[in-house]
């Protein structure tokens, strides 16, 4: 499973959003069946931040999706300030029946 998106963010506020990201990388990094997943800076659009994961298993991904929800309601209920928001977001999740090694 693959999961692509865009997030549109004050371009003053870039680093500190994505600098927020980190915990939740590292903490998707560490569940089960994460190939890979970053947020980073597109080097050509100042507002654009690109997120690109990968999961083995779609159980993998949704299981991630039910902990990320619930992470985030619970910091909704607590004091914590919700940080950086972003003008606007796409997400999508691409099935994948092949893939093939380049170069």
């Amino acid at each position: 499973m693959i999961v692509q998106g865009v997030f549109r963010i004050d371009p003053a506020l870039r680093d500190q959003f994505l600098a927020q990201s980190v915990e939740t990388m590292n903490t998707s990094r560490a569940e089960k069946g994460c190939l890979e997943y970053v947020m980073a800076a597109d080097p050509v659009e100042p507002d654009r931040i690109v997120l690109s994961e990968r999961w083995e298993t779609s159980d993998d991904l949704n299981e991630h999706v039910r902990a990320l929800t619930k992470r985030r309601a619970e910091a909704a209920e607590s004091e914590d300030p919700a940080g950086v928001q972003p003008t606007h977001r796409e997400i999508t999740m691409y099935e994948v029946t092949s893939a093939q090694q380049m170069g």
